[in-house]
């Protein structure tokens, strides 16, 4: 009987183990995500701008 109370306890906090160590892996990948999301934006934004100043300064290449 002790050694059935112990499995069970066992299995139970494997379930609850494995449950934090998947939400932990969640959280990080949702916040990698979020982090390449705003850097993907500012390296856009900056492209943009470099394509603009580019078409600024030399007019005669875009046939304008």
């Amino acid at each position: 009987m002790l050694v059935f109370v112990t499995t069970v306890i066992l299995y139970v906090f494997g379930f609850v183990f494995l449950y934090g160590v998947i939400r932990l892996g969640v959280r990080h990948g949702i916040e990698d995500i979020e982090a390449h999301r705003a850097q993907a934006a500012r390296a856009e934004e900056l492209a943009s701008f470099q394509d603009r100043t580019f078409a600024r300064e030399n007019a005669f290449l875009t046939g304008s």
